[in-house]
């Protein structure tokens, strides 16, 4: 018998067999895995360079499943949702905290002990034991948050569904992301890495380590227990010169540093504010 994989790798090359029954059921049995925590979008690989290896079958499966899924009333109390996919449910059996106007989508996957201030969570993304989405925080498909990472009020997480070897956003263990940061296009950050308010990271940011005599640049990741904050460098336009903003790191996060420290705190170390 073909496993759901083959199913939907079928399915991706032949959209004619979209509404079969094995395929129908390959996409929802790994939409419920997905949300069970059974399998994951992007999962560690030591093997490869980033240490991380994306299994692009399932997000082909999160983008078939909405032309399955009818549009359909979801009725919360006074408010009225219209949309394709239902709303994440359970959460006393999974152990999480749920504020009042938090959502986290079905084929999310939230590990025992997350909090979930008023917040968003979408289809296909993880978010690791006891980590913090803060208030406003937004996290998005298929984006995969470690343990014990805090994100602060307003951080914007970006998803990625297509192109289907496209990595999502990456946050490993024990990261801290300051208020209103942006990180997007598949950039990784690194455990125990700490973002100042402000911060924005895309695939195109320079990110420059300052810390030593002459300046480091890097893209698409930050290193393990760094301190990041929001910076700018001048770039030469036909018009003149400007400023184009960047992400400075100004150091690490010290080894004595307890891993649940406050940003102010972290930052303090630098005599750089929140």
């Amino acid at each position: 018998m073909k496993s759901s994989k083959q199913w939907i790798e079928e399915a991706w090359e032949n959209r004619e067999i979209l509404k079969e029954g094995n395929v129908k059921q390959a996409i929802f049995d790994t939409i419920e895995q997905l949300d069970k925590g059974e399998i994951r979008v992007a999962e560690p690989d030591k093997s490869s360079e980033t240490g991380w290896k994306v299994n692009d079958w399932i997000k082909k499966a999160v983008i078939m499943y909405f032309p399955l899924r009818p549009m359909e009333k979801i009725e919360d109390g006074a408010f009225e949702y219209h949309d394709k996919i239902p709303l994440k449910k359970g959460f006393k059996e999974q152990g999480v905290r749920v504020v009042p106007d938090a959502i986290a989508r079905y084929g999310a996957f939230l590990n025992k002990g997350v909090i979930m201030m008023p917040s968003y969570v979408n289809i296909g993304a993880r978010v690791g034991s006891y980590s913090m989405v803060d208030t406003w925080a937004t996290v998005g498909s298929c984006a995969q948050i470690g343990e014990h990472v805090h994100l602060s009020g307003g951080v914007g997480i970006g998803g990625v569904l297509e192109p289907v070897q496209a990595a999502p956003v990456i946050i490993e263990d024990h990261a801290f992301i300051g208020s209103r940061c942006i990180v997007v296009e598949g950039v990784r950050v690194g455990k125990e890495a700490v973002l100042g308010a402000n911060v924005v990271l895309t695939a195109s940011t320079k990110i420059i380590d300052v810390t030593g005599d002459e300046p480091k640049e890097i893209k698409g990741y930050i290193p393990e227990r760094s301190v990041v904050i929001p910076g700018s460098f001048t770039k030469k336009f036909p018009a003149g010169e400007y400023q184009v903003s960047c992400a400075l790191i100004i150091g690490k996060r010290k080894a004595s540093t307890n891993k649940k420290t406050s940003l102010n705190d972290a930052l303090r170390e630098y005599n750089v504010s929140a």
